[in-house]
């Protein structure tokens, strides 16, 4: 037997069988009042799922907080809040965001004077000269 005939006697797949005008399956009369008990039955299980969720998150949070008060810790949130508030507190008035620091040993004339210096030692005599000058 070939495919097609198996799907239409029932021995293929059956989306095959209504395809080719095979029987049609009657509605069960009890099919709405099943599927109300099962979108019920998933309701509880996702409240049951967050409620375990929400409990497991609150014991963390509390154990957090037992390790933020042991080491003197602040909350994420916090910590960011007041970076924020010292970010924006030297702005205030100006339009141009804050200058960096500048590290030490960096920009001093001091210090480009005396590396001048240095390379002044290692050139020719005219050359000195002129740059001197």
């Amino acid at each position: 037997m070939n495919f097609v005939m198996k799907a239409a006697l029932g021995g293929g797949p059956p989306d095959v069988g209504k395809m080719l005008g095979g029987e049609e399956k009657e509605e069960d009369p009890d099919a709405a009042k099943k599927e109300e008990e099962r979108q019920e039955a998933l309701r509880q299980q996702e409240e049951e799922r967050k409620a375990k969720y929400a409990k497991m998150e609150a014991e963390r949070e509390s154990m957090r907080q037992g390790i933020r008060d042991k080491y003197g810790l602040k909350k994420r949130e916090e910590a960011e809040a007041e970076a924020a508030a010292a970010a924006e507190q030297p702005a205030e008035g100006s339009l141009t965001r804050p200058k960096k620091a500048v590290p030490a040993g960096c920009g001093d004339e001091e210090e480009e004077e005396s590396i001048m210096d240095q390379v002044m030692k290692y050139l020719p005599g005219p050359l000195q000269d002129m740059l001197k000058k």
